[in-house]
């Protein structure tokens, strides 16, 4: 069976299964955070870029009050935006103080790029008069990395991570880092499954968290027209013989592939259900059918707001 929990390099502890608060519109989110937590999650994916760090910080706060939860018992992850590179120790104490936290569990660079500074934790994506997202070749990841393991050492944050990066980003920052990345955290799922990458973060002792793990679904469907693998007539045919939803099978999945799965939703029932995936394995033979869905199809496209594919 999958583990419930992965332990990091840091010598911290992550719930295998989180919650993704991306696109989770405001007023909804103290109810689905106390709905979360109340069905079993004790991780929580955030970021200063999703505009909802003080609604979650609030819900939190209050949970705490009302004893639903205690802050040692939860794994709260925010990540620095592009535009605060050159400015960390302020972008990451301006997260704390919306998400009412003395302390962060995990940290993530968000994308691997600094982008022109448009004040702390505005998160904006300044584009030039080109219409192409103005990156500042000023500051280095080095320098950035180096940036947040001082967070570290300041106690402000537990595990610090990186978000998006490659082979050649994650071998360069295992070069560089006097603490290693303890996460490397990318959009993977049955439809894009970067088995090398999965394969070489593992190897260097970094856990790799899917976002995305799902393959999009509806958001990225409507913001980007991608199609999910929750759909896929294999996976759809798995799921019904092991009597559980598609999520749930591509969940599982991810799970056994060792790696943490940050599913996101708006539905109190979807909740449960994402996070009803340890009581049942996926075969050896079912894990090499869903092997060989891979089509590395990325869902997940900033370009269209960016106006230049970092990934190309």
């Amino acid at each position: 069976m999958a583990a419930m929990a992965t332990a990091l390099s840091s010598g911290h502890e992550m719930p295998a299964v989180g919650l993704g608060v991306w696109r989770m519109d405001s007023p909804a989110v103290r109810g689905l955070i106390h709905s979360a937590l109340r069905a079993g999650y004790r991780h929580f994916d955030c970021a200063a870029d999703y505009k909802n760090e003080a609604e979650v910080g609030d819900a939190l706060a209050e949970a705490f009050q009302t004893g639903l939860v205690k802050r040692e018992d939860l794994f709260i992850t925010t990540k620095l935006w592009n535009s605060d590179h050159g400015h960390v120790l302020e972008a990451c104490k301006d997260s704390l103080k919306k998400l009412r936290l003395d302390y962060l569990d995990l940290y993530l660079i968000h994308f691997p790029v600094a982008t022109k500074h448009t004040g702390v934790g505005t998160t904006d994506s300044a584009l030039g008069d080109d219409g192409v997202l103005d990156i500042d070749t000023t500051i280095s990841l080095e320098t950035t990395w180096h940036a947040m393991e001082d967070l570290v050492s300041m106690g402000l944050v537990r595990s610090i991570g990186i978000s998006n990066y490659d082979i050649f980003l994650t071998r360069d920052c295992l070069a560089y880092a006097k603490i290693k990345p303890a996460v490397n955290q990318i959009e993977t799922h049955p439809y894009f499954q970067r088995d090398s990458l999965v394969k070489f973060c593992q190897k260097h002792g970094i856990c790799v968290t899917a976002h995305t793990p799902l393959g999009g679904s509806t958001a990225n469907t409507e913001w980007f027209g991608t199609v999910s693998c929750l759909d896929d007539p294999v996976i759809k045919s798995l799921a019904e013989k092991y009597g559980k939803t598609p999520a749930q099978l591509v969940l599982r999945w991810g799970l056994q592939r060792n790696t943490v799965v940050i599913p996101k939703t708006s539905k109190v029932e979807r909740l449960e259900e994402n996070f009803a995936v340890y009581d049942f394995d996926i075969s050896g033979e079912d894990m090499e059918k869903m092997k060989a869905l891979d089509r590395s199809y990325r869902t997940n496209q900033p370009a269209k707001f960016w106006g230049i594919d970092l990934y190309a």
